[in-house]
């Protein structure tokens, strides 16, 4: 009786044994994590079904009985190997970070945590989980990357501020020198280039701007089809690459700010004509999307706007993949490492993300989402260029002397009678003195920044208080300050941005001057 007591008892637990590992398979089953168990050789005895739809393969290529070490990439199975050996007969639990293999050559970043399994008192082997590491690496790439560009956000708003002064200066002389040159040739073509090689130069600091958090933008609802229609031919003229459009009708409209989205494309399909010496085909395409919380995107729940912009180029490097966003990160001989790096700085401040998808010799594709919106675009102006109605009569303040120099002989050349003045206080002091006298200004232009003296902002505000017909205009080349982005608020009737042509300066001034 004592022996069919113990077989019993054996068998009981035996079934409970199994009842339990039924219990933990079912549940394994349904994790979102990888779960597999192993032998004590190492050898995978379960893996449960997330790790198939991860990795690519099927039951029948990753089998029970199979090493577990082949799970992850080819450099660091040995040492996968002998940690679970170590494990293994230390009986001590474990963590450590690996990279899981994928079917199709790639891999993800992962945790794996295992802990030792007892039967009859010995250890049998290894039970462990596989957390996928991607979306929190996303994550830290993220703040690692914005990181970067904040600090030289600070150094290149400081930089360009200085330099767009200088521009201004070249860019107003030039002008002047191409009227007073007539008709010769020569002397034109010379002008010209000059001028072209400081509109470059212009570019090159809009897009250090595009790192400093001061750099405005005027984002409202726009389709983000007719940009791509007009910017990707525009990008595209005089290279052997033809583009290939597919942009539905019903896409939605999207919140940005046409000049840097245009940027944006621009920087894309010049990389993407670049990747192709020989020529080819660039395809942009877009489509409505909806992200959920859930999802793998550094992006907040809603709805977005998706573009891809395709090239059948060179591709990029896999070691290259995480650097190419980084400011001043480039392969090209004459390349400035600035333009990838100013679309990803562009596209997170409109609260949307850019991804690249490469393969060596097949190509490369950028991933574009902005915010969607479901309110009107705004209606476009048509505007008509005139002269001036009369001669107006301008004050021009900032505090750099080249740039009230060249801004008043430019206002001059256009028949306007113009004063200057270095700081808000003796703008204040000269507006005064003119509205007095009966012979007010018409209009005034003010530097936004003054360091040390009181700038346009806070002229303006003194200004309205005794005339509250004051017209201003703010110029600036770089301000962190919001005025930029939103300078009606402050009472400024419009905006020129630094450097500026006269053709530039005229429009701006034609449009105040219009407004009743």
């Amino acid at each position: 009786m004592g022996v069919i007591r113990d077989v019993t008892e054996r068998k009981k637990a035996e079934e409970a044994l199994q009842e339990s590992e039924e219990r933990f398979r079912t549940l394994a089953e349904l994790l979102p994590e990888i779960v597999l168990e192993l032998d004590e050789r190492g050898l995978i005895s379960y893996l449960n079904r997330r790790y198939y739809d991860v990795s690519g393969y099927s039951r029948d290529e990753v089998k029970e009985g199979a090493e577990a070490a082949e799970m992850f990439v080819a450099s660091q199975r040995q040492q996968v190997r002998k940690n679970i050996l170590e494990q293994i007969n230390g009986g001590e639990a474990w963590i450590h970070e690996f990279e899981v293999a994928r079917k199709d050559g790639g891999s993800f970043p992962a945790i794996a945590r295992f802990t030792p399994v007892y039967k009859y008192g010995r250890i049998a082997g290894m039970r462990g989980i596989i957390f996928d590491l991607t979306e929190r690496k996303q994550l830290e790439e993220e703040q690692s990357k914005g990181s970067k560009l904040e600090s030289i956000g600070i150094l290149a708003g400081g930089i360009a501020h200085d330099f767009n002064n200088i521009l201004t200066a070249i860019l107003g002389n030039i002008t002047l020198g191409k009227i007073c040159a007539g008709k010769n040739a020569e002397l034109n073509r010379f002008l010209s280039e000059a001028e072209d090689a400081s509109l470059r130069a212009r570019s090159l600091t809009q897009q250090l701007l595009t790192f400093s958090r001061g750099i405005t933008t005027d984002i409202k609802p726009a389709s983000i089809a007719i940009l791509l229609k007009t910017a990707v031919p525009f990008a595209l003229r005089g290279s052997n690459v033809t583009p290939v459009l597919h942009l539905p009708e019903d896409l939605w409209l999207a919140e940005f700010d046409e000049d840097q989205i245009s940027q944006v494309i621009n920087n894309l399909v010049i990389n993407a004509v670049q990747s192709m010496p020989e020529g080819g085909t660039v395809t942009v395409s877009a489509e409505n999307v909806t992200l959920k919380a859930s999802g793998r995107l550094p992006l907040e729940e809603g709805k977005y706007v998706k573009f891809s912009i395709r090239d059948k180029g060179l591709g990029i490097p896999k070691e290259n993949l995480n650097k190419i966003f980084d400011p001043y990160f480039s392969t090209k001989e004459h390349g400035s490492g600035l333009g990838l790096a100013t679309a990803y700085s562009v596209i997170k401040r409109h609260g949307g993300y850019i991804a690249v998808n490469s393969t060596p010799g097949a190509g490369s594709e950028f991933q574009i989402y902005l915010p969607a919106t479901f309110e009107k675009a705004p209606e476009r102006a048509v505007e008509t260029p005139e002269d001036l109605e009369h001669r107006a009569k301008i004050l021009v303040m900032d505090d750099d002397k080249m740039v009230r120099d060249v801004a008043r002989r430019m206002l001059e050349q256009i028949g306007c009678v113009v004063e200057v003045a270095g700081d808000g206080a003796e703008a204040l002091k000269i507006y005064k003195k003119a509205r007095s006298s009966g012979n007010p200004f018409d209009l005034v232009v003010m530097d936004l920044t003054v360091p040390g003296g009181m700038g346009g902002k806070e002229a303006l505000q003194k200004m309205l208080k005794f005339d509250p017909r004051a017209r201003a205009i703010v110029s600036s080349g770089y301000s962190q300050d919001q005025v930029l982005s939103n300078y009606e608020k402050y009472g400024f009737k419009g905006l020129i941005s630094k450097p500026y042509r006269l053709e530039e300066l005229r429009n701006v001034i034609h449009r105040v001057l219009k407004r009743k």
